[in-house]
């Protein structure tokens, strides 16, 4: 499977895409420079071809993507794991940790944060909940970027303990990643409960950063 998805990546590549890709991404990963389009034809014929029978088969298939050097390749496997909703479980939940500790950069977490672990916890709630708690002080920042973000659509169905006590947690973090994540959450919450997120950004005005606060409060 891994030799035909970069075989494939290869013949609808555009090498002269690479290096600004890169350059945006700020990365010396290697780039195909295959855009999104191309990539979605790859998908489809894996998924048609290469479809897992059981939860082993899944994480081998996500894995031998995931592992590959370039970076179009890891898009893959990311797509690739939300495309078999029925193995997007808590069985799933190290596999995806894997995936955002050694993504360790804002395309691959936040794809895993928002469409992996949100979907795992929308899905099991109760029983994923102990494991992103565990991650909101975590010593990987990313883990902790994903324990903020990773209710974002869930709307109504929002855990606001969870989302406060991830963002509360994490206030005093300097990095540029934890505080626009602090912000994004928030203000995506507000869309849907603005008057809860009025009320977090009062209490927590004066330790939220100023990029926390401007985005939190941009729909209130």
């Amino acid at each position: 499977m891994v030799e035909e998805a970069g075989s494939e990546l290869s013949t609808v590549a555009v090498p002269e895409k690479a290096g600004p890709m890169a350059a945006y991404m700020k990365t010396e990963m290697p780039f195909y420079g295959v855009q999104k389009a191309g990539r979605t034809v790859i998908l489809r014929r894996l998924k048609r071809e290469f479809p897992p029978r059981d939860a082993a088969e899944y994480r081998s298939a996500v894995l031998a993507l995931w592992q590959q050097e370039h970076r179009e390749e890891k898009y893959l496997a990311l797509a690739y794991a939300r495309a078999f909703d029925v193995f997007v479980n808590g069985e799933s939940m190290a596999l995806y940790e894997r995936l955002i500790t050694e993504g360790a950069w804002w395309d691959f977490v936040d794809e895993a944060a928002t469409k992996l672990i949100g979907r795992v916890l929308s899905k099991e709630r109760t029983a994923t909940d102990l494991i992103v708690r565990s991650w909101i002080r975590s010593d990987d920042m990313w883990l902790r970027r994903t324990s903020i973000i990773c209710q974002l659509g869930h709307k109504g169905d929002t855990d606001t303990e969870l989302l406060s006590d991830a963002c509360t947690a994490n206030l005093a973090d300097t990095d540029f990643f934890i505080r626009k994540s602090i912000g994004w959450a928030l203000r995506e919450h507000a869309k849907t409960h603005s008057e809860w997120v009025r009320a977090y950004v009062e209490k927590h005005r004066e330790e939220l950063s100023g990029l926390s606060y401007r985005e939190a409060t941009k729909y209130l």
